[in-house]
């Protein structure tokens, strides 16, 4: 999206123009397939908990753009509208696909059990906060362990609007913003290395809680409102994206993924993915039409960004079903699993996710 298409967009506060941000669904397309291939038997090899810090990243980014945009239209955020059009995309594939878990298990179809406190916690968006407590087996459909990252989404956008308005109204700029969310960045961080080595945390503690993992969606929102490639023109020029600061965040990747101690993984890990993510964001939508990039922006790519969220929802019970239920060879068995998982997202969407969808444009048009 251009300069132009951007201002073109504030400029007409009562219609919502499109609005597309490159390299995004196939970003999401490649995160949710790092997720995948750890889930399906690659987990000593493919850092699937990497590919949900990209994840984490680009719903910051994405959602804090669009709420940037809407305040430097009409110097306000109708958090009405927001909460409305975030039900309308998350929760009817989100309680489709618990519904199918809790009933299969309840059938028979797989070995697992139902637990009241689990189905309660689920529901109310508090699968993280369950797994620290009882586990990831007790009481859970099997497949929706997954829930627990959605829920640390769920508690950031509850909190995070109401934030972002209060910065804005307080005036400040966009680098201000983006030294106030790291200053909450640099606490969680903290907070982090405190329940580690002084309370003792076990993994689970700040791997899955969303008060120690919500950094990672900050992040994308500090893209956002601060350099971003697609509303400011200021920011680092492409010789010094290029040279300094991609291979840069390309480092702290490389280290997050390759240094296993686990102090560091529960502690720094999460911050050096985030804050690496921040560079690579940057060209892979600056400079989308160059290689490797442009591989991100097939159509192949861009569906199946597209089906991600219900992607996302779905593998791991497939995953568990073909587990639990055939002898396939893992290769045999992770190739069907994907087969399953993108019609199943092909139906969701056609039948579920665009019906809603146009309800939330809807909602969308009434509150731009």
């Amino acid at each position: 999206m251009t300069t132009l298409d951007v201002s073109m967009a504030a400029a007409q506060p009562t219609k919502r123009a499109p609005f597309h941000i490159p390299s995004l669904d196939g970003i999401r397309a490649v995160s949710f397939l790092i997720v995948f291939l750890s889930h399906a038997g690659l987990k000593g090899k493919v850092p699937g908990y990497f590919g949900l810090s990209v994840f984490f990243f680009l719903s910051g980014y994405l959602i804090t753009t669009l709420l940037r945009m809407e305040f430097d239209s009409s110097q306000d955020i109708s958090l009405k509208q927001f909460y409305l059009r975030r039900a309308f995309r998350i929760f009817p594939p989100f309680y489709l696909v618990l519904l199918l878990a809790y009933v299969l298990t309840a059938l028979g179809a797989w070995h697992g059990s139902l637990g009241a406190t689990a189905i309660a916690a689920q529901l109310c968006h508090l699968t993280n906060y369950y797994i620290i407590q009882h586990g990831w087996w007790e009481g859970l459909a099997p497949g929706t362990w997954v829930y627990w990252s959605l829920a640390v989404e769920e508690h950031f956008y509850l909190v995070f609007p109401l934030l972002y308005l209060w910065l804005r109204r307080r005036g400040l700029n966009g680098r201000e913003q983006a030294i106030a969310l790291l200053g909450i960045c640099c606490a969680i961080l903290a907070w982090r290395y405190i329940l580690v080595f002084v309370l003792d945390a076990a993994k689970d503690r700040t791997y899955v809680a969303s008060d120690t993992r919500i950094d990672s969606i900050m992040a994308g929102c500090v893209l956002a409102v601060w350099n971003n490639p697609v509303l400011d023109e200021q920011g680092p020029s492409d010789r010094r994206l290029g040279l300094l600061w991609l291979p840069l965040g390309g480092l702290m990747l490389l280290v997050s993924l390759v240094f296993r101690n686990p102090n560091f993984e529960q502690t720094v890990r999460y911050t050096l993915q985030s804050f690496g993510l921040l560079p690579v964001f940057a060209a892979a939508i600056r400079w989308h039409a160059r290689f490797p990039f442009n591989l991100l922006n097939t159509k192949l790519a861009k569906y199946l960004g597209l089906l991600s969220y219900s992607m996302y929802l779905t593998h791991t019970m497939v995953i568990w079903g073909l587990e639990d239920r055939t002898h396939l060879p893992e290769i045999v068995r992770a190739a069907l699993a994907l087969a399953i998982v993108v019609a199943a997202a092909a139906g969701m969407h056609r039948f579920v996710e665009k019906p809603f969808g146009a309800l939330r444009r809807r909602f969308g048009s009434a509150g731009a």
